[in-house]
């Protein structure tokens, strides 16, 4: 066996084993689950292709995903923005609709048009250390992700923090 069917097939139980030990049940409406991405924010680690080729952004910043708790998503991709709808009925099992996107052109050395061929592709995610795990695309790869980092308020009023 190659390394990378290795790789997929090592991903592959490994979805597998958190998917039979995560037993609970998630409520859902109209065809939607709460699950445990409703509601957070998430920048980009890092991507690793099916190849095994591990690609990291200049500024985790410039790529992100919200998930809403009303079943829409929102991304930054670089210098674009979009939306999707998206719902999890259990499981680890993700699902996205049809994307909305801008249509600028990033600079060179942008991941753009790599997530943006492979991401509507996302089938599955696990959380694991506070990181969110992206994959179930077709080349086999996945993105790790992290808790989107807000800049810290600065209050207004002199003398407090």
């Amino acid at each position: 066996m190659n390394t990378n069917t290795v790789r997929a097939l090592l991903l592959t139980l490994g979805l597998v084993a958190i998917v039979s030990v995560t037993t609970i049940s998630e409520p859902t409406f109209a065809g939607f689950s709460t699950s445990g991405l409703a509601g957070t924010s998430w920048q980009l680690v890092r991507l690793q292709d099916g190849d095994g080729n591990t690609l990291v952004p200049d500024d985790g910043s410039k790529y992100t995903i919200t998930f809403g708790g009303n079943g829409r998503a929102s991304v930054r991709v670089d210098c674009n923005r979009g939306g999707s709808s998206w719902s999890s009925s259990g499981g680890n099992d993700l699902h996205f609709g049809s994307w909305s996107m801008t249509r600028a052109k990033c600079a060179p050395g942008s991941l753009h048009d790599k997530i943006v061929t492979e991401g509507a592709n996302v089938r599955s995610y696990t959380i694991k250390d506070g990181h969110l795990f992206l994959s179930g695309m077709a080349s086999g790869g996945y993105y790790e992700l992290e808790p989107l980092k807000t800049p810290q308020r600065r209050s207004s009023r002199r003398g407090t923090d």
